[in-house]
Protein backbone atom coordinates (compact mmCIF):
# COMPACT_ATOMS: atom_id res chain seq x y z
CA UNK A 1 0.00 0.00 0.00
CA UNK A 2 2.91 2.54 0.89
CA UNK A 3 4.21 2.03 -2.86
CA UNK A 4 0.87 3.86 -4.07
CA UNK A 5 0.95 7.71 -4.10
CA UNK A 6 -1.79 9.44 -1.75
CA UNK A 7 -4.74 10.14 -3.03
CA UNK A 8 -4.63 14.20 -2.98
CA UNK A 9 -0.89 14.30 -4.92
CA UNK A 10 -1.57 14.01 -8.32
CA UNK A 11 0.31 11.13 -10.16
CA UNK A 12 2.56 11.50 -13.32
CA UNK A 13 0.39 9.66 -17.05
CA UNK A 14 3.19 6.67 -16.64
CA UNK A 15 2.42 5.91 -12.81
CA UNK A 16 -1.16 6.24 -13.57
CA UNK A 17 -1.19 3.80 -16.49
CA UNK A 18 1.35 1.70 -14.78
CA UNK A 19 -0.59 1.05 -11.98
CA UNK A 20 -4.15 0.68 -14.03
CA UNK A 21 -2.53 -2.14 -15.48
CA UNK A 22 -1.15 -3.72 -12.73
CA UNK A 23 -4.90 -3.31 -11.07
CA UNK A 24 -6.31 -4.97 -13.99
CA UNK A 25 -4.37 -7.90 -14.25
CA UNK A 26 -4.44 -8.80 -10.77
CA UNK A 27 -8.48 -8.25 -11.15
CA UNK A 28 -8.54 -10.23 -13.68
CA UNK A 29 -6.44 -13.41 -11.94
CA UNK A 30 -9.61 -13.30 -9.36
CA UNK A 31 -11.86 -15.34 -11.57
CA UNK A 32 -9.29 -18.31 -11.92
CA UNK A 33 -8.33 -18.12 -8.08
CA UNK A 34 -11.92 -18.67 -7.22
CA UNK A 35 -12.43 -21.50 -9.92
CA UNK A 36 -9.75 -22.86 -8.66
CA UNK A 37 -11.10 -23.34 -4.88
CA UNK A 38 -14.30 -24.39 -5.84
CA UNK A 39 -12.87 -27.09 -7.45
CA UNK A 40 -10.99 -28.02 -4.77
CA UNK A 41 -13.89 -28.32 -2.43
CA UNK A 42 -16.00 -29.75 -4.91
CA UNK A 43 -18.11 -26.76 -5.61
CA UNK A 44 -19.81 -27.05 -2.53
CA UNK A 45 -22.31 -24.31 -2.98
CA UNK A 46 -23.63 -20.78 -2.04
CA UNK A 47 -22.29 -20.98 1.26
CA UNK A 48 -18.93 -21.36 -0.16
CA UNK A 49 -18.76 -18.94 -2.15
CA UNK A 50 -19.67 -16.63 0.76
CA UNK A 51 -16.62 -18.35 2.76
CA UNK A 52 -14.84 -16.96 -0.46
CA UNK A 53 -15.72 -13.64 -0.20
CA UNK A 54 -15.29 -13.26 3.24
CA UNK A 55 -12.37 -14.76 3.45
CA UNK A 56 -11.17 -12.77 1.26
CA UNK A 57 -11.77 -9.55 2.21
CA UNK A 58 -11.25 -10.77 5.80
CA UNK A 59 -7.30 -10.95 5.02
CA UNK A 60 -7.28 -8.05 3.13
CA UNK A 61 -8.80 -6.18 6.09
CA UNK A 62 -6.01 -7.63 8.80
CA UNK A 63 -3.15 -6.76 5.87
CA UNK A 64 -4.08 -3.26 5.90
CA UNK A 65 -4.48 -2.91 9.61
CA UNK A 66 -1.69 -0.36 9.99
CA UNK A 67 -3.62 1.99 7.92
CA UNK A 68 -6.39 2.14 10.85
CA UNK A 69 -3.53 3.60 12.83
CA UNK A 70 -3.20 6.91 10.06
CA UNK A 71 -6.91 7.29 10.07
CA UNK A 72 -6.50 10.83 13.10
CA UNK A 73 -3.43 11.62 11.54
CA UNK A 74 -5.63 13.29 8.31
CA UNK A 75 -8.46 16.06 7.99
CA UNK A 76 -11.61 14.60 6.95
CA UNK A 77 -14.99 15.05 7.14
CA UNK A 78 -16.93 12.94 8.91
CA UNK A 79 -19.20 11.66 6.04
CA UNK A 80 -16.22 10.19 4.44
CA UNK A 81 -16.44 6.91 6.92
CA UNK A 82 -20.06 6.92 6.14
CA UNK A 83 -19.30 6.99 2.29
CA UNK A 84 -16.24 4.20 2.80
CA UNK A 85 -18.65 2.14 5.24
CA UNK A 86 -21.55 1.85 2.19
CA UNK A 87 -19.14 1.00 -0.49
CA UNK A 88 -17.90 -1.79 1.56
CA UNK A 89 -21.68 -2.57 2.48
CA UNK A 90 -21.92 -2.69 -1.44
CA UNK A 91 -18.55 -4.76 -2.13
CA UNK A 92 -19.83 -7.46 0.18
CA UNK A 93 -23.05 -7.93 -2.09
CA UNK A 94 -20.38 -7.59 -5.30
CA UNK A 95 -18.53 -10.46 -4.11
CA UNK A 96 -21.59 -12.14 -2.76
CA UNK A 97 -23.27 -12.23 -6.00
CA UNK A 98 -20.12 -12.63 -7.89
CA UNK A 99 -18.54 -15.60 -6.84
CA UNK A 100 -21.50 -17.06 -6.56
CA UNK A 101 -21.90 -16.58 -10.52
CA UNK A 102 -18.76 -18.14 -11.06
CA UNK A 103 -20.08 -21.87 -9.87
CA UNK A 104 -23.52 -21.32 -12.70
CA UNK A 105 -21.90 -19.64 -15.80
CA UNK A 106 -18.53 -19.16 -17.30
CA UNK A 107 -15.61 -17.31 -17.02
CA UNK A 108 -16.11 -15.29 -20.27
CA UNK A 109 -19.96 -14.46 -19.43
CA UNK A 110 -19.79 -13.90 -15.48
CA UNK A 111 -16.05 -11.57 -16.14
CA UNK A 112 -17.69 -9.41 -19.07
CA UNK A 113 -21.33 -8.72 -17.38
CA UNK A 114 -19.68 -7.53 -14.09
CA UNK A 115 -17.62 -5.23 -15.83
CA UNK A 116 -20.46 -3.46 -17.50
CA UNK A 117 -20.06 -0.82 -15.15
CA UNK A 118 -20.40 2.56 -17.66
CA UNK A 119 -23.70 1.79 -19.16
CA UNK A 120 -25.37 1.12 -15.18
CA UNK A 121 -23.65 4.42 -14.04
CA UNK A 122 -25.26 6.48 -16.76
CA UNK A 123 -28.35 5.21 -16.56
CA UNK A 124 -28.48 5.56 -12.54
CA UNK A 125 -27.36 9.22 -12.61
CA UNK A 126 -30.27 9.59 -15.39
CA UNK A 127 -32.72 8.15 -13.47
CA UNK A 128 -31.53 9.72 -9.94
CA UNK A 129 -29.88 13.20 -10.80
CA UNK A 130 -31.49 14.08 -13.94
CA UNK A 131 -28.73 14.13 -16.50
CA UNK A 132 -29.22 13.88 -20.08
CA UNK A 133 -27.61 10.90 -21.93
CA UNK A 134 -25.59 11.78 -25.11
CA UNK A 135 -26.73 9.90 -28.45
CA UNK A 136 -23.62 7.79 -28.00
CA UNK A 137 -24.07 6.67 -24.59
CA UNK A 138 -27.92 6.03 -25.65
CA UNK A 139 -26.73 3.54 -28.13
CA UNK A 140 -24.02 2.59 -26.15
CA UNK A 141 -26.61 1.42 -24.14
CA UNK A 142 -28.46 -0.52 -26.57
CA UNK A 143 -25.51 -2.21 -27.93
CA UNK A 144 -25.17 -3.42 -24.22
CA UNK A 145 -28.02 -4.35 -23.59
CA UNK A 146 -28.03 -6.38 -27.56
CA UNK A 147 -25.27 -8.26 -25.92
CA UNK A 148 -26.46 -8.94 -22.45
CA UNK A 149 -29.51 -10.66 -24.23
CA UNK A 150 -27.09 -12.79 -26.51
CA UNK A 151 -25.27 -14.04 -23.25
CA UNK A 152 -28.65 -14.24 -21.50
CA UNK A 153 -30.20 -16.61 -23.96
CA UNK A 154 -27.42 -18.97 -24.02
CA UNK A 155 -28.16 -22.42 -23.76
CA UNK A 156 -25.17 -23.31 -22.08
CA UNK A 157 -24.82 -26.68 -23.65
CA UNK A 158 -21.44 -27.12 -22.84
CA UNK A 159 -20.41 -28.72 -19.54
CA UNK A 160 -17.84 -26.16 -19.14
CA UNK A 161 -19.98 -23.19 -19.08
CA UNK A 162 -21.35 -23.58 -15.67
CA UNK A 163 -24.54 -25.40 -14.31
CA UNK A 164 -27.37 -22.90 -14.50
CA UNK A 165 -26.27 -19.81 -16.80
CA UNK A 166 -29.55 -17.64 -16.58
CA UNK A 167 -28.94 -17.83 -12.92
CA UNK A 168 -24.80 -16.87 -13.46
CA UNK A 169 -25.51 -14.12 -15.64
CA UNK A 170 -28.13 -12.76 -13.51
CA UNK A 171 -25.69 -12.67 -10.11
CA UNK A 172 -22.82 -11.09 -12.55
CA UNK A 173 -25.18 -8.56 -13.39
CA UNK A 174 -25.94 -7.73 -9.52
CA UNK A 175 -21.98 -7.37 -9.00
CA UNK A 176 -21.53 -5.19 -11.78
CA UNK A 177 -24.51 -2.96 -10.05
CA UNK A 178 -22.69 -2.98 -7.29
CA UNK A 179 -19.28 -2.31 -7.68
CA UNK A 180 -20.61 0.64 -10.25
CA UNK A 181 -21.98 2.32 -6.91
CA UNK A 182 -18.94 1.28 -4.59
CA UNK A 183 -16.43 2.46 -6.66
CA UNK A 184 -18.54 6.44 -7.10
CA UNK A 185 -19.01 6.38 -2.89
CA UNK A 186 -15.32 5.42 -2.87
CA UNK A 187 -14.25 8.58 -4.81
CA UNK A 188 -16.48 10.43 -2.68
CA UNK A 189 -14.95 9.48 0.21
CA UNK A 190 -11.58 10.00 -0.88
CA UNK A 191 -12.24 13.73 -1.73
CA UNK A 192 -14.02 14.50 1.07
CA UNK A 193 -10.03 13.80 2.62
CA UNK A 194 -9.88 10.30 3.12
CA UNK A 195 -6.32 8.79 1.87
CA UNK A 196 -7.22 5.51 -0.55
CA UNK A 197 -5.40 3.46 2.18
CA UNK A 198 -8.03 4.82 4.69
CA UNK A 199 -10.58 4.55 2.26
CA UNK A 200 -10.12 1.11 1.11
CA UNK A 201 -9.33 -0.04 5.36
CA UNK A 202 -12.81 0.87 6.10
CA UNK A 203 -14.69 -0.25 3.07
CA UNK A 204 -12.46 -3.69 2.83
CA UNK A 205 -13.70 -4.22 7.06
CA UNK A 206 -17.40 -3.18 6.56
CA UNK A 207 -17.76 -5.77 3.69
CA UNK A 208 -15.80 -8.68 5.46
CA UNK A 209 -18.61 -7.44 8.67
CA UNK A 210 -21.03 -8.02 6.65
CA UNK A 211 -20.08 -10.93 4.81
CA UNK A 212 -18.54 -13.23 7.94
CA UNK A 213 -21.58 -14.46 9.65
CA UNK A 214 -23.19 -15.66 6.20
CA UNK A 215 -22.04 -18.57 5.35
CA UNK A 216 -23.62 -19.95 8.25
CA UNK A 217 -26.78 -19.70 7.55
CA UNK A 218 -26.19 -21.65 4.81
CA UNK A 219 -24.74 -24.52 7.34
CA UNK A 220 -21.54 -24.02 5.82
CA UNK A 221 -17.83 -23.87 7.70
CA UNK A 222 -14.85 -21.96 7.04
CA UNK A 223 -12.67 -24.99 8.26
CA UNK A 224 -12.41 -28.24 7.18
CA UNK A 225 -11.31 -27.99 3.40
CA UNK A 226 -8.34 -29.35 1.32
CA UNK A 227 -5.14 -26.96 1.94
CA UNK A 228 -4.94 -25.24 -1.54
CA UNK A 229 -8.34 -23.54 -0.97
CA UNK A 230 -6.63 -21.21 1.99
CA UNK A 231 -3.97 -21.01 -0.65
CA UNK A 232 -6.33 -19.53 -3.80
CA UNK A 233 -7.96 -17.40 -0.63
CA UNK A 234 -4.33 -16.62 0.58
CA UNK A 235 -3.77 -15.56 -3.70
CA UNK A 236 -6.92 -13.59 -3.63
CA UNK A 237 -7.10 -11.53 -0.86
CA UNK A 238 -3.39 -10.35 -1.56
CA UNK A 239 -3.38 -10.18 -5.61
CA UNK A 240 -6.77 -9.86 -6.35
CA UNK A 241 -7.91 -7.66 -3.31
CA UNK A 242 -4.57 -5.19 -2.28
CA UNK A 243 -2.66 -4.67 -5.51
CA UNK A 244 -6.19 -5.12 -7.81
CA UNK A 245 -9.26 -3.73 -5.97
CA UNK A 246 -6.94 -1.23 -4.21
CA UNK A 247 -5.25 0.10 -7.44
CA UNK A 248 -8.67 0.93 -9.10
CA UNK A 249 -10.24 3.09 -5.92
CA UNK A 250 -6.96 4.84 -6.29
CA UNK A 251 -6.70 5.39 -10.14
CA UNK A 252 -10.33 6.65 -9.61
CA UNK A 253 -9.52 9.51 -7.69
CA UNK A 254 -6.29 10.11 -10.17
CA UNK A 255 -8.04 10.49 -13.28
CA UNK A 256 -11.59 10.10 -14.92
CA UNK A 257 -13.69 7.27 -13.48
CA UNK A 258 -14.84 6.87 -17.09
CA UNK A 259 -11.28 6.22 -18.15
CA UNK A 260 -10.65 3.86 -15.25
CA UNK A 261 -14.50 1.68 -16.02
CA UNK A 262 -12.71 1.46 -19.75
CA UNK A 263 -9.22 -0.15 -18.60
CA UNK A 264 -11.41 -2.62 -16.44
CA UNK A 265 -13.12 -3.75 -19.95
CA UNK A 266 -9.87 -5.50 -20.20
CA UNK A 267 -10.42 -7.60 -17.61
CA UNK A 268 -12.84 -10.34 -19.38
CA UNK A 269 -10.58 -10.32 -21.74
CA UNK A 270 -7.44 -11.25 -19.55
CA UNK A 271 -9.61 -13.74 -17.29
CA UNK A 272 -11.26 -15.35 -20.37
CA UNK A 273 -7.60 -15.70 -21.37
CA UNK A 274 -6.47 -17.36 -18.15
CA UNK A 275 -9.43 -19.56 -18.26
CA UNK A 276 -8.58 -21.19 -21.23
CA UNK A 277 -5.31 -21.93 -20.73
CA UNK A 278 -5.74 -22.94 -16.96
CA UNK A 279 -9.34 -25.19 -17.60
CA UNK A 280 -9.03 -25.27 -21.14
CA UNK A 281 -12.82 -23.54 -20.46
CA UNK A 282 -14.18 -22.82 -24.09
CA UNK A 283 -17.38 -20.30 -24.25
CA UNK A 284 -20.04 -20.77 -26.57
CA UNK A 285 -20.12 -19.04 -29.96
CA UNK A 286 -23.11 -17.47 -28.64
CA UNK A 287 -21.23 -16.38 -25.36
CA UNK A 288 -17.87 -15.04 -27.30
CA UNK A 289 -20.00 -12.99 -30.02
CA UNK A 290 -22.39 -11.37 -26.85
CA UNK A 291 -18.88 -10.56 -24.88
CA UNK A 292 -17.40 -8.54 -27.64
CA UNK A 293 -20.90 -6.61 -28.26
CA UNK A 294 -21.33 -5.74 -25.05
CA UNK A 295 -17.41 -4.79 -24.66
CA UNK A 296 -18.38 -2.37 -27.59
CA UNK A 297 -21.39 -1.31 -26.43
CA UNK A 298 -19.69 -0.77 -23.13
CA UNK A 299 -17.12 1.32 -24.40
CA UNK A 300 -19.38 3.19 -27.03
CA UNK A 301 -21.32 4.82 -23.51
CA UNK A 302 -18.26 5.36 -21.66
CA UNK A 303 -16.57 7.36 -24.17
CA UNK A 304 -20.19 9.21 -24.81
CA UNK A 305 -20.63 9.75 -21.01
CA UNK A 306 -16.82 11.31 -21.34
CA UNK A 307 -17.79 13.59 -24.09
CA UNK A 308 -20.44 15.42 -21.99
CA UNK A 309 -19.94 18.33 -19.69
CA UNK A 310 -17.71 16.87 -17.07
CA UNK A 311 -20.37 18.24 -13.95
CA UNK A 312 -19.69 14.77 -12.52
CA UNK A 313 -16.11 14.91 -12.78
CA UNK A 314 -15.85 17.03 -9.22
CA UNK A 315 -17.69 14.22 -7.69
CA UNK A 316 -21.23 15.16 -7.66
CA UNK A 317 -22.50 12.13 -8.57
Amino acid sequence: MTALPPSPQKASPLQVFGILVVGVFCVSTAAVFIRLALDAAGNPGVGFSLVLSASRLTLASIILLPTWAKLNRRPFQKRAIAYSASAGVLLAIHFATWITSLSYTSIAASTTLVTTNPVWVAILSWLWFRETLSLKTIVGIAVTLAGGLMIGLDSGSSALVGQNPTLGNFLALVGSWTISLHFLLGREAQRNGLTVGNHVAIAYSAAALVLLPMPFFFGTSYWGYPLEVYVWIALMALFSQIFGHTSLNWAVNQISPTLVTLAILLEPVSSSALGYFVFGEIPSIRVGIGAVIILSGVAIAALGSRSRPHQNEQGEA
